[in-house]
């Protein structure tokens, strides 16, 4: 076992002392997965550093213990550390990204970890990080292994990362977000793969991660952690089927799916606290819908359950001081004026003008050069797709990591140009004035601009990119990032108009207005990515391209994220083309889909109906890979 015993975690910040965990208690067995869940920055993350003594310089174990067979690894000296780091406790990374060497060649990455951990050596070596590539679903892995990172898309070097981490056989693996980039089929491959791995060797999993779904289909135990503690444990069957702790039942209710389509989601109000403040009473009490008078002024122990089996904890005054106090009344969920599901309905089936229509779109990256400069080789990513989104709608680009779902994307908001050829008609059409009678202005092919008409056209087409760490400049502060593309492109406003929309943007997308004067890298991964929808919303475009806008998001935000772009829509009229592998969330917003594979559109429809009665192979593939949370009924 791995046992984790009261560990704290102190960070010295500029704003004073943060407490990322206070005290933890967990124990990691062998050949179980013990899930930790929970919203961006309540210490997921650096609860994962900090069993593999990978703390941040300002970062240090204030107390506690970790042992490892008898062994508190804590003591262990930083030589003898890194003999079980890699070797007993593996890690896969939230962001392959950072975490892989961009000028080392992946198989060499690979054959390192190898060699450092493993009696395997040269040639016997490489071999085996050709069947993990294989193994993790890298295509043509003896070709690949020789390709640097930047070559591959962001799913492919998560494979790289998972592959890189079980080539040295540890005992124990904490994942964090491991599945995070990867399109559902391939989740599915390397979901198996674990479990696989679990019943040949054991292998004990501390999976980190905001999929519920797939907690539901790998967890034994599920612990939920809020604000650096733990607030409920409990086996994952029991955790499912009867959660106690307020924030998990929200959580569960956050989820989106077809049921819930045309209703907001239980978004729960506000966001984690700053940790380096002291807390006098719960931590959730302020978001909590439940919280009694005392909960502010009293600090809940973590507590068995007096009606739960054995193992099932939680930190809450509903159940361990239940003092005669009338509840306060329930937070909103949700913005009162929401769109109801009826009138929601009825708007789907109304007829609404056209905003873009896509026709034979084709898109060709160079692969080799000729003698006189010319290609002499082609790699066409998108082989012909044609599609259409409309005023207020919204469009879902599903498929596999690779058909060329991002690549369509960059390719309307014209990001492709110096680097690929590009064929087809791209035409954005006039908004249209109802209050003026005949014809408006005609279409506009954005292939086809050039200049102020290019320039124009980026204020109405907009993109929240993957991967937000890339795509934030790290020199400027999260103002500046905001302020940049008002700048450029709205001009009109001076700068206390600005600065009026930037404390409403980051009202909007769930982040305190102190914010703006932050760097990225001082965010979480959600968090960030929540910054990235701001400032594709600050120029207050038309269409939005949304390239897995959610996947770095926990339940609560991303339930807060998806009942702001509802809203967004019902109030602007905006459209979305939506780029996901989430296939609840396609059923929970999308109004048509097209399912894309190897650069080709293969069905498309009504969201309903695609999803619904599937006709190509292809798509029940998808749609059989999804995982999804089962709720069963609780142990006695």
């Amino acid at each position: 076992m791995l046992k984790i015993e009261d560990i704290k975690v102190h960070l010295d910040a500029e704003a004073g002392l943060v407490r990322a965990i206070d005290g933890m208690r967990l124990t990691l067995s062998r050949g179980q997965t013990f899930a930790l869940v929970g919203e961006s920055g309540c210490g997921k993350s650096m609860t994962a550093l900090a069993l593999m003594r990978l703390l941040p310089d300002n970062g240090r174990i204030a107390d506690g213990r970790l042992d490892l067979d008898g062994q508190d690894l804590f003591d262990l000296s930083e030589a003898r550390m890194r003999d079980v780091r890699g070797g007993r406790i593996g890690m896969i990374f939230q962001e392959p990204g950072t975490s892989l060497n961009p000028v080392m060649k992946v198989g060499d990455q690979i054959v390192e970890a190898i060699e450092a951990h493993t009696a395997l050596r040269g040639a016997a070596a490489r071999a085996k990080a050709v069947d993990w590539l294989r193994r993790v679903g890298i295509p043509e892995p003896e070709r690949r292994i020789d390709d640097y990172p930047f070559r591959m898309s962001g799913g492919q070097k998560q494979r790289v990362m998972i592959a890189m981490t079980l080539a040295a056989e540890p005992d124990y693996l904490i994942a964090d977000e491991p599945t995070t980039a990867l399109d559902v089929t391939i989740q599915a491959q390397i979901l198996d793969l674990l479990k696989d791995l679990q019943r040949e060797r054991g292998l004990g999993l501390l999976l980190i991660t905001h999929d519920l779904g797939v907690v539901s289909g790998m967890a034994h135990q599920v612990a939920l952690m809020y604000a650096g503690q733990i607030v409920e444990v409990a086996p994952a069957q029991d955790f499912f089927a009867a959660p106690r702790h307020p924030y998990a039942r929200l959580l569960l209710k956050a989820l989106p799916d077809a049921d819930r389509r045309g209703e907001p989601l239980a978004a729960i109000p506000g966001t984690v606290p700053p940790l380096w403040q002291d807390f006098d009473g719960c931590r959730f009490a302020p978001r909590c819908d439940r919280v009694m008078v005392h909960c502010g002024s009293t600090c809940p122990s973590l507590s068995a359950v007096p009606d739960r089996p054995l193992g099932h904890e939680v930190r809450c005054l509903l159940y361990t001081d239940p003092r005669e106090a009338l509840p306060r009344a329930a937070l909103p969920m949700a913005d009162a004026s929401a769109e109801p599901a009826a009138s929601a309905a009825a708007s789907a089936t109304a007829t609404r003008p056209l905003l873009l229509e896509v026709k034979d779109l084709k898109v060709r990256y160079p692969l080799s050069r000729g003698l006189l400069g010319g290609s002499k080789k082609w790699f066409d990513a998108v082989g012909g797709v044609s599609w259409s989104i409309e005023a207020g709608r919204t469009l879902a680009l599903v498929g596999e990591s690779g058909c060329g779902k991002t690549t369509t994307g960059k390719a309307i908001v014209q990001l492709l140009r110096r680097v690929a050829t590009i064929e087809g008609q791209a035409w954005l059409h006039p908004a249209v004035d109802r209050s003026k009678a005949g014809q408006g202005a005609a279409p506009q092919d954005l292939f086809a601009l050039d200049g102020e008409a290019l320039r124009d056209a980026r204020r109405q087409v907009q993109i929240i990119f993957q991967d937000p760490f890339a795509s934030l400049n790290p020199r400027l502060r999260v103002q500046e990032v905001l302020e940049e593309g008002l700048l450029a492109l709205r001009p009109e406003l001076d700068a206390g108009a600005r600065q009026a929309l930037l404390h409403d943007l980051v009202d909007q997308v769930g982040l305190r207005r102190d914010a703006l004067g932050r760097f990225p890298h001082e965010f979480s991964g959600g968090q960030r990515q929540r910054i990235a929808i701001a400032r594709a919303l600050a120029v207050q475009p038309r269409l939005i391209v949304c390239d897995e806008p959610t996947s770095a998001l926990d339940v609560s935000v991303q339930a807060q994220i998806l009942n702001l772009l509802r809203e967004l829509q019902r109030q602007r009229g905006l459209s979305f083309l939506f780029i996901t592998h989430n296939i609840g969330v396609v059923e929970y917003i999308a109004d048509n889909v097209a399912v894309m594979q190897a650069g080709r559109i293969v069905e498309a429809g009504n969201c309903s109906q695609v999803l619904g009665s599937p006709q190509q192979a292809y798509t029940r593939t998808l749609l059989a890979a999804v995982p999804r949370v089962v709720q069963r009924p609780a142990a006695a």
